[in-house]
């Protein structure tokens, strides 16, 4: 049991972020969760229906208040921050891909980097030495394609992203960027978690609205998954369980520090779709690529390897997930 350890999850609510209270709370730690407004009772009533979920204590922070997070940051070993979610739009409701390069770093890049600073501020503030973030694969895609690439070496070009309006993606890269040079400057340990397509079995009905569970809904229901014509393309996932199991281990292992791949692997869509098909009869599939299969995306995963954990397959992460909704997990909860 942890009961002398006290963890702090920001982002409490979220779909990673409910996923690692989850696994904290099995592993026996004591956890303080934040989320906006901890006056959401649908949101309260399945963060705290999970198992252990009376060491679970919730509090209303917003990040761009660093004060907001003084109160839950006191006396935590650790901080978890996965409240750092893609941002598409801007403060009107332009679209990011329609802005330029001012207002992009404006409305899209500066607020999820000012937000992750302003927590790091805090945890300094409150002398806690142990920082997990979660980010995203796409702040490691070089200009120049690599056949393998790896967590230390290959990092996204922020200016060429901006360039081409990909603003969403370089938020990532600016932020693991600042929050690298603050952690370095200040002596705190910092691991930064990559993960992308996030399968498995979420904590409450509102993640149900994100893909990959309404395309999967959407295909047990008769219809066509996420696509009418198969994209020659490959996608990343992993199971909610195994990317939690991540956070928690990398923050246990003392000599674990820097960038962590968060993904099983990235797959084919056809394969993806014919392994659903299997699964799911009733489906419609998608029009088949007529073209020669491009490669999946190459990964090194000696570093998440070197976590000896077991990572599902994507034939047993897409039979959960499947499995899981048909269940239909909300039903009289």
């Amino acid at each position: 049991m942890n009961k002398s350890k006290r963890l702090c999850v920001v982002g409490a609510s979220g779909l990673v972020g409910s996923s690692i209270v989850r696994c904290a709370l099995e592993k026996g730690y004591v956890v303080n969760g934040t989320l906006r407004d901890k006056k959401n009772e649908e949101k309260i009533k399945y963060l705290k229906g999970l198992p252990n979920g009376e060491n679970l204590i919730l509090y209303s922070a917003n990040m761009t208040n660093e004060l907001d997070f003084l109160h839950p940051l006191e006396g935590v070993d650790a901080v978890f921050i996965a409240c750092l979610i893609p941002v598409y739009k801007g403060f009107d409701g332009t679209l990011a891909k329609e802005m330029d390069y001012e207002r992009g770093y404006k409305e899209i890049i500066n607020p999820t980097v000012e937000g992750c600073l302003n927590i790091l501020r805090a945890a300094n503030k409150q002398e806690v030495k142990n920082v997990i973030i979660c980010s995203s694969t796409s702040s490691t895609n070089p200009i120049l394609p690599v056949k393998l690439k790896n967590e230390i070496d290959h990092w996204s070009d922020e200016d060429f992203q901006c360039k081409e309006r990909k603003f969403t993606s370089a938020t990532k890269t600016v932020m693991e960027k600042a929050a690298f040079e603050f952690c370095d400057k200040n002596n705190i340990r910092l691991s930064i978690i990559l993960p992308t397509g996030l399968y498995g079995d979420a904590i409450m009905p509102g993640h149900m609205k994100h893909n990959p569970f309404s395309w999967l809904k959407n295909a047990i229901e008769g219809g066509y998954p996420r696509h009418e014509k198969t994209p020659n393309d490959s996608a990343s996932m992993i199971h909610l369980r195994d990317l939690a199991n991540i956070f928690l281990t990398v923050y246990e292992n003392k000599k674990c520090n820097g960038r962590y791949f968060g993904v099983y692997d990235s797959i084919h869509w056809q394969d993806i779709y014919a392994e659903c098909k299997k699964l799911i009869p009733q489906m419609k599939l998608p029009e088949p690529i007529k073209e020669k299969a491009v490669k999946p995306t190459g990964f090194d995963f000696s570093r998440r390897d070197s976590l000896g954990l077991e990572i599902k397959d994507f034939r047993m992460t897409l039979k959960d997930t499947i499995n899981w909704i048909k269940s239909d997990p909300f039903l009289n909860k």
